[in-house]
């Protein structure tokens, strides 16, 4: 599938950052890693992978902006486009050995994101999109899943870890949830996360805690490939909501009533 301009420099540049975290992942018991919170680290991969990002995209467009998770923020002179990044989603899988990681790419025009790159080294899947022109993995179109009873649905989500707060409100959506539906997932990459509902991998997703570069990418491609996607208070915009929901439009209504109950 050809796509635009921005979306094979997003593609491109997300490969080159993939083959490098791959060689490291390879070698990833000899990782010098620093803490940079509870249950939340931080290896000499995951910024030298931003490293490469910055440096391709900002050599391609260098009037854009550049949000990245480990810190890279650069004001462009066009105030209109930014890229927001995220260069190891995954990281705590990553630094166990876990097979399920990815580099996540957006491109935000005027407050809304307009092309989305998801890239899975280790499984080589690409999933993509851009506004107004659907949502691919590789070469293959894809759509949301088709289900339409919970009780046959799976959904994702994120758990929280060593004392985040939203533990007691996250117990209570899988305690109303769990009944009435196939089962959770919890794999620990949102990114992926959404490029899996987008897929039709999960029926839906749900999580609280997010930034904006763990969902920018998925967006899109959750949107592109027919899903719908909200912030869990719908007043707000799920990029900068810090928590958000999507799933297929046959299910999200009843998905959302269970998770957004008071």
């Amino acid at each position: 599938m050809a796509g635009s301009a921005n979306l094979n420099v997003m593609m491109q540049t997300a490969r080159k950052a993939g083959r490098s975290l791959l060689k490291d992942f390879g070698e990833v018991e000899q990782l010098q890693v620093s803490a940079k919170g509870p249950g939340d680290f931080v290896s000499r991969a995951d910024k030298r992978a931003e490293e490469i990002i910055r440096d391709d995209l900002m050599a391609a467009r260098p009037s854009y902006g550049f949000l990245g998770e480990e810190g890279s923020v650069i004001e462009g002179e066009d105030p209109t486009r930014r890229w927001i990044v995220d260069p190891l989603d995954g990281t705590t899988n990553f630094l166990h050995g876990l097979p399920h990681w990815a580099v996540s790419i957006a491109l935000e025009h005027k407050g809304q994101i307009v092309a989305g790159v998801i890239y899975d080294p280790v499984k080589d899947e690409m999933f993509h999109a851009e506004k107004g022109n659907g949502a691919f993995v590789n070469e293959s179109r894809i759509r949301v899943s088709a289900r339409h009873r919970m009780i046959e649905a799976i959904f994702a989500t994120g758990l929280p870890w060593a004392g985040r707060p939203d533990l007691p409100e996250t117990l209570q959506d899988l305690a109303r949830l769990l009944p009435a539906t196939a089962g959770v997932r919890r794999f620990g990459a949102a990114s992926l996360d959404l490029a899996y509902v987008a897929a039709g991998r999960y029926e839906g997703f749900w999580e609280r805690g997010l930034n904006a570069w763990d969902v920018a990418a998925g967006i899109v491609i959750v949107k592109e490939a027919g899903g719908l996607l909200e912030a869990l208070d719908p007043a707000e915009n799920p990029v900068t909501s810090g928590a958000l929901i999507c799933a297929n439009e046959a299910i999200f209504n009843s998905f959302a009533k269970v998770i957004r109950k008071a």
